[in-house]
């Protein structure tokens, strides 16, 4: 039976566009337009445009909200002020990453999450469920605006040269100023012909940028106003293809690859979004009792020495021995640095920066060296 894809309010759009049309996560989304090497390098050189909005939207509103998300995410919610946002995680009892998130304070008592579109309805679920469980008494509010809002990601050095043509200052914004005026992880709303939306200093490339969150109606103008302000900057849009390489480059995880509900945060290397000094959460006590005995795999960076086709996903990752010691999560050709790079899970014993390994690739072992996160580096 053919699955039926959703498209996002972009669709017309990338065709107009030239963008190749593929099967992600549910959704029909653009891979590539002019080629993903070149996207990549625009990304990295000048600036690149993607449509992010298949994700999902939840909003989380009350004078109960911090209280109850903190009690479901592992960072510490409450130190987290208005205006800010933080990356997150949320796990089942185990331990395991139901998904790994982003969540912004808008204001006091007000938050939104910003979830991957393969784990939305599963997030949903899982909160809404749990917010069951708790007293009637408690003041929280739940909103799925997935279907409503979408948001666009514009990323690259050049974009604070032009950011601030396209969005005017809505007024309220506690002390922040233009759009190239927000510090990283920072969050303001904005006007753009008169609507407000909400933008925050974050993404998913390691370069400067920023992702616009905002209703649907206002996402294919949004679009080409973004496109047409940024063209002295060189904007070019940018599709799944090198939205991949560039995460792969910085090491930022993707759910169903470095994260599963079968691992933890501390074998992803992940600890640091881990409080567990703080309030009690779902998973705590699991990831306590790991962090005390030790993680048994843990996952790294490599890259690959010489030459060789590029490592994917799933390809088995041998000592020099010839042990079997873990797996390929996620793997590619770097744009920036012209080699294989990738991560994989393996065994903690072998998970030491400068230890060498070996990927087996279409049959054949090659050898690879286990590297210090991120794998790029700005020069």
């Amino acid at each position: 039976m053919t699955e039926i894809l959703k498209r996002t309010p972009l669709f017309e759009n990338h065709v107009a566009l030239g963008g190749r049309m593929v099967a992600f996560g549910g959704w029909e989304m653009p891979v590539q337009y002019s080629g993903i090497k070149d996207e990549h390098l625009a990304v990295r050189q000048n600036a690149g445009i993607f449509d992010i909005c298949h994700m999902g939207e939840f909003f989380v509103q009350g004078a109960d909200a911090a209280s109850f998300l903190d009690s479901l995410l592992t960072h510490d919610v409450t130190q987290l002020s208005p205006g800010w946002g933080q990356y997150n995680l949320l796990c089942n009892e185990s331990g395991g990453v139901i998904d790994d998130l982003y969540l912004y304070c808008l204001k006091q008592d007000s938050y939104l999450l910003i979830v991957n579109a393969s784990r939305l309805d599963v997030d949903w679920s899982w909160i809404s469920e749990q917010k069951k469980n708790i007293g009637s008494d408690q003041q929280i509010f739940l909103e799925n605006r997935s279907t409503q809002m979408g948001a666009i990601a514009v990323q690259g050095p050049s974009v604070k040269n032009w950011i601030n043509e396209c969005f005017e200052e809505e007024g309220q914004g506690g002390g922040v100023g233009k759009v190239s005026e927000l510090r990283k992880n920072q969050i303001n709303a904005y006007l753009f012909n008169g609507n407000k939306v909400w933008i925050g200093a974050t993404g998913y490339t390691g370069e400067d940028g920023v992702e616009i969150i905002a209703d649907n109606d206002l996402m294919a103008e949004l679009w080409d106003s973004l496109l047409a302000k940024g063209h002295v900057g060189c904007v070019q849009p940018a599709g799944l293809g090198a939205r991949d390489t560039l995460r792969t480059e910085m090491c930022y995880p993707l759910y169903g690859h470095e994260l599963t509900t079968e691992t933890t945060p501390l074998e992803a290397g992940l600890g640091y979004f881990v409080d567990l000094k703080g309030a009690d959460f779902i998973g705590k006590q699991a990831l306590a009792d790991q962090k005390e005995s030790g993680v048994r795999k843990r996952c790294v960076a490599f890259q690959m020495k010489g030459r060789s086709a590029p490592p994917r996903p799933e390809y088995p990752v041998y000592s020099l021995d010839g042990k079997k010691i873990g797996q390929v999560t996620s793997g590619t050709s770097s744009p920036s640095l012209n080699n294989g790079i990738g991560m994989a899970y393996v065994e903690i014993d072998h998970a030491k920066v400068g230890n060498m390994l070996e990927i087996e690739i279409r049959g054949r072992k090659f050898p690879a060296e286990i590297v210090k996160k991120p794998i790029y580096r700005k020069s």
